[in-house]
């Protein structure tokens, strides 16, 4: 397995094998390559040449089979135009006429020779011969019109008979099994296929008065193929030990043919392959390729034969054996393997040569890096060679000798430099450690310089805005007294409405109270006492009625939580009024969603989640949201003060609040509370509203799952 990678690694770190690799590279890759396309294109060339050819000689037996055809029509047009057939026809002679087509029947090789008359019965039978029709075909109907015809019919064996007695059992074949042939339940073909010809006989009228019918059987007829194969597959034309053949075929079998089954025996009654029967026979197609023929491979061609009425019922075929031409064609390759082997050999070994010219003096240069790396001196000598390289190391050795007397200087100014250097050291560690120590004090110190600027001005702020909304209020408590003294018992149908001004008014001043504790933190206001979340959120709610005047929404409750906890009401209803706000500020203008829920967080105390469906919080504004005066809203509808007071409320208890947003979706806000407070002092509260907001590592794993379920 790591054979491979040792030898990657050695021609990695070689010069020798990198060059024998570039050197090789083109011989071993681009000439192998050269060589199978070479092999390819030739087998491929060869191939083609052998289907032109085999298509050539279908087209010639094809012509040889067609004008075989016309010659025997023209045979039966010499005898009808004849003067002495024609004479004998006239004088209604028999035994003349019936002699005459016995002997152009012997001489011209016809299975039958009939003479018909209009009506298509034979004329002239002998004595006490039953009378009988000649064979019913479109062509005799034709010939009867005056038209000579020439046509392929197929005979059944009954027709045979009736033609000639014994035509039926001669053509009677045994179907043998063949390889690659289509199945078949037939044993024994008994047709004949025939080939006819029709010529009209004509009196001095130009009337038809006879009709000449004589049919050439080609069911083991083995001169007719046998002439077309020696005009097709003369002496020369194929190569030594290839064999040309041709056979007719009815259907699918050979009825005539010189493909040998044994070395002296024809192949009658074996089949063709079944792809070849699909393609020329069902398809009606030719075919121009490889093909089985009996019992071995043939370089093939097939044309469906077709018969008077325009079926397909059998083919012609021309071929030659194909190992002959296969076996020459390896030959040849083997030849060009042979020569493209030794011009590599030959290529290589003075490729290499070569290259040694090139990496012997690298490799000595080489010796002495290493010597030299390791403390030795060592020289490369004298190189016979010219070249570049021979020189690069005549020079090397020069270079050795300069560097070897410069690396003496370079040592003695080293001993001196390394002892003023440890002075030096010695006297930038103890200045470096002052200065490490002043800039630590220095960031400190401004840190709390920016706390104490922003809280600073913070404080002043926040004074004058409490003093200036403390008088309107008072104002305004003092009216309301007077107005239920003034009513009396008239204020009683609105005295629920006139309580719940007189409680917002004191939530004001409670607000401003807690505005001015973020100010100024050293001020304790109201102590915490043991509430019901559930009811401080159902209050809530009530307060932030008037919101859906100005936005519809949708409110959603899941209130769960069962453990009390200690913390002051107004500064938690607080907190949720700044949430909801913010909530519904950030819902669109339609199907708006906002969840309230409340659950048990672990033994420790509750968490209340507000989540709105609304346009979300921009990633790099996560960071900043509880810092005092930071708002993403347009001017006039907030200070940015609302998070950071209820921030800091949070966390003076030991709580948290978290928040979890994705832009465009939504924003989730968690608040954290214990269920026993544990006080913070209120500058450490205020600080971390400056630092990046976190999850407090309780409340991470917490704040993902129960979010899901409150959404």
């Amino acid at each position: 397995m790591n054979r491979p990678f040792r030898i990657i690694e050695a021609i990695r770190g070689s010069l020798r094998y990198k060059l024998l690799v570039l050197v090789l590279f083109p011989i071993l890759l681009i000439m192998p390559i050269a060589l199978g396309l070479a092999i390819y294109w030739g087998s491929q060339f060869s191939y083609e040449q052998l289907f032109i050819k085999v298509n050539t000689d279908l087209s010639v037996a094809e012509d040889n089979f067609h004008r075989l055809q016309e010659d025997y029509l023209n045979t039966l047009g010499r005898l009808a135009e004849s003067y002495a057939f024609y004479t004998a026809l006239e004088s209604k002679s028999g035994l003349v006429v019936n002699a005459q087509l016995a002997e152009l029947q012997r001489s011209a090789g016809f299975s039958y020779l009939h003479l018909l008359g209009v009506d298509g019965k034979r004329l002239f039978l002998s004595y006490g011969e039953a009378e009988k029709r000649g064979h019913s075909s479109p062509s005799l109907l034709v010939a009867l019109q005056g038209h000579p015809r020439v046509e392929i019919e197929i005979f059944s064996a009954e027709a045979l008979d009736e033609q000639s007695p014994g035509l039926a059992k001669q053509v009677e074949l045994p179907l043998i099994d063949t390889p690659r042939a289509r199945p078949t339940v037939q044993r024994i073909e008994g047709r004949g296929m025939m080939i006819r010809a029709l010529y009209p006989v004509k009196n001095s009228r130009g009337q038809v008065v006879a009709v000449l019918d004589g049919g050439v059987l080609l069911n083991a007829n083995f001169k007719f193929v046998d002439t077309i194969r020696d005009l097709v597959y003369g002496p020369g034309s194929l190569p030594k030990g290839s064999i040309g053949t041709v056979t007719v075929f009815l259907n699918d079998v050979r009825i005539t043919t010189n493909v040998p089954r044994t070395p002296n025996q024809r192949a009658l009654g074996t089949r063709v392959s079944d792809e070849v029967r699909t393609q020329v026979l069902d398809d009606g197609e030719k075919w121009i390729d490889r093909a089985f023929v009996v019992n071995d491979w043939y370089i093939s061609a097939y044309q469906p034969i077709i018969d008077v009425n325009g079926e397909r019922v059998g083919m012609l075929y021309a071929g030659f054996l194909e190992s002959p031409s296969r076996n020459a064609l390896w030959q040849a390759l083997g030849v060009l393997i042979l020569l493209f082997l030794a011009l590599m050999l030959f290529s290589s070994i003075l490729s290499i040569s070569g290259a040694k010219s090139i990496f012997k003096p690298l490799e000595m240069m080489m010796a002495v890096v290493r010597a030299t790396r390791e403390g030795y001196t060592k020289r490369i000598g004298k190189i016979s060679s010219m070249d570049e390289i021979g020189v690069l190391a005549n020079e090397f050795d020069l270079l050795l000798d300069l560097l070897q007397e410069r690396n003496l200087q370079v040592q003695q100014w080293a001993d001196q430099l390394e002892e003023k250097v440890d002075e030096r050291t010695a006297e930038l560690k103890l200045k470096n450690q002052k200065l490490v120590t002043t800039i630590q004090i220095l960031r400190e110190t401004r840190a709390q310089l920016i706390a104490a600027e922003k809280l600073a001005a913070l404080g002043e702020l926040t004074a004058g805005m409490a003093h200036e909304i403390n008088n309107p209020t008072a104002v305004m408590l003092g009216n309301l007294d007077l107005l239920v003294e003034e009513l009396g018992d008239n204020a009683t149908p609105v005295k629920g409405e006139i309580d719940l001004i007189i409680e917002q008014i004191f939530r004001i001043k409670d607000i401003i109270n807690n505005l001015l504790q973020y100010a100024r933190p050293d001020e304790i206001t109201e102590t915490p006492s043991v509430i019901d979340v559930n009811e401080v959120v159902q209050h809530t709610l009530a307060l932030v009625r008037y919101l859906r005047k100005q936005k519809q929404f949708e409110i959603r409750l899941d209130l769960n939580a069962a453990r009390p906890v200690k913390i002051n009401p107004h500064e938690l209803q607080q907190v949720l009024v700044n949430l909801f706000v913010n909530a519904v500020h950030a819902l669109d203008s339609s199907a708006g969603i906002i969840s309230l829920s409340t659950d048990d967080w672990d033994e420790k105390g509750v968490v209340i989640r507000v989540e709105d469906n609304g346009m979300g919080i921009e990633e790099e504004q996560i960071e900043m949201i509880f810092n005092p005066f930071h708002t993403s809203k347009r001017v006039g509808e907030g200070t940015g003060l609302g998070l950071s007071v209820s921030y800091g409320l949070i966390k003076k208890y030991g709580g948290d609040i978290t928040v979890r947003s994705d832009q465009g979706q939504g924003s989730l806000f968690s608040v954290w509370i214990l269920q026993e407070p544990d006080l913070m002092e209120e500058e450490t509260a205020l600080m971390e509203q400056f630092q990046p907001t976190e999850q407090p590592p309780e409340a991470a794993s917490s704040s993902v799952g129960q979010s899901k379920q409150s959404a």
